[in-house]
């Protein structure tokens, strides 16, 4: 009889054990090796009192700015406090401000197509000068297009290898894939890249071939790019006729309709695409017709991407997609401020 009782007691006494121990396991916070948990701060949360409401900024909205004095000279050493910047008319608080000498990355896009009217070569060293003059902690990625669109070298500031890439592996192609080279560059490269950037874009701006992206949806990409687009864009109308010329008896017309790209509305609507990259990222765009204009042009703007500020503040709204104005001002006089006037938020 007292075996039998000392077994229960026994028995009671491990069923303790066992519930014990895994009341324990369930509440004894669990860890993965070593490691002590760490508190994530999260960006941009005031501290608050019951019944305030908690805002959270996520986005912070760049606007690369550009600030000339009468003489078209480029000002620098300007300081955040010199500036303002509105939103829908609307004074919001910059904090965040790169000065002109921080570093810049710089994508060289390059029109290859058949249409093109310089000689491959006289190309091929202006955008080697172009590179040239940026200054050495800045990096370029080189990518050119005419029925494919070709990413020739990632981002470096290797002045020896661009100029190795651009002089070997350059080529002329037939058609012009132009918006989808311009997705590309915004999409798989310069959204990835932090700091200032720009595209420089050399084209005549008509389209032939993409079928990944189109105009407006470059337009509307490079609305929400916090980058400078600068087209440099050259003449091609004396080529296209000439072709035309060449190619009777058969004319640009097949089965009644206009070959692509040989039109005028084709040319109005490069026109007013080039420009609109331009309008919607504060670039500007350049016309160039011989060699001596498009040294000049990427000369300017290599200054003008040296001597570039770059401000930012957090959208007082959270209405993602939608399209809102900006104004930037300086406090100076005889001041002349070039930015960037809308901007969708993402």
């Amino acid at each position: 009889m007292k075996y039998q009782v000392a077994s229960f007691i026994l028995l009671v006494s491990l069923l303790a054990v066992i519930t014990s121990a895994q009341t324990s396991r369930q509440t004894r916070p669990r860890r993965v090796g070593n490691a002590t948990p760490a508190a994530v701060p999260r960006p941009d949360v005031e501290e608050v009192s019951a019944g305030d409401v908690v805002r959270i900024n996520t986005t912070l909205v760049t606007v690369p700015v550009s600030v000339l004095d009468r003489q078209g000279r480029f000002v620098y050493g300007l300081r955040r406090e010199d500036f303002h910047l509105f939103e829908d008319g609307v004074e919001q608080s910059i904090v965040h401000f790169e000065p002109t000498e921080m570093p810049f990355t710089v994508a060289l896009v390059l029109d290859t197509s058949a249409s093109t009217r310089f000689d491959l070569e006289e190309i091929k060293e202006a955008a080697i000068d172009f590179a040239k003059q940026l200054r050495p902690q800045d990096r370029v990625l080189v990518v050119t297009f005419n029925e494919e669109v070709y990413l020739l070298t990632e981002a470096t500031n290797d002045f020896n290898r661009i100029s190795e890439v651009i002089r070997r592996k350059v080529r002329t192609g037939q058609s012009t894939r132009l918006y989808d080279a311009v997705d590309l560059v915004i999409n798989e490269r310069l959204n990835k890249i932090q700091g200032r950037k720009a595209i420089v874009l050399f084209t005549d701006g008509v389209d032939t071939a993409s079928y990944v992206a189109s105009g407006r949806s470059t337009l509307r990409e490079a609305e929400e790019l916090d980058a400078l687009i600068y087209p440099i864009q050259y003449d091609t109308k004396e080529y296209v006729s000439k072709r035309n010329v060449n190619l009777w008896p058969f004319p640009a017309v097949i089965f009644g309709n206009p070959i692509q790209g040989s039109t005028e509305a084709d040319y109005k609507r490069a026109d007013r695409y080039l420009h609109g990259l331009a309008d919607k990222t504060g670039g500007r765009l350049y016309a160039a017709n011989d060699p001596g204009q498009l040294a000049q042009a990427f000369t300017s703007i290599a200054e003008e991407i040296r001597r570039q500020y770059r401000l930012g503040y957090y959208p007082p709204t959270n209405d993602i997609g939608q399209s809102h104005s900006i104004k930037v001002s300086v406090n100076r006089p005889d001041i002349a401020v070039r930015a960037r006037n809308t901007y969708i938020h993402k």
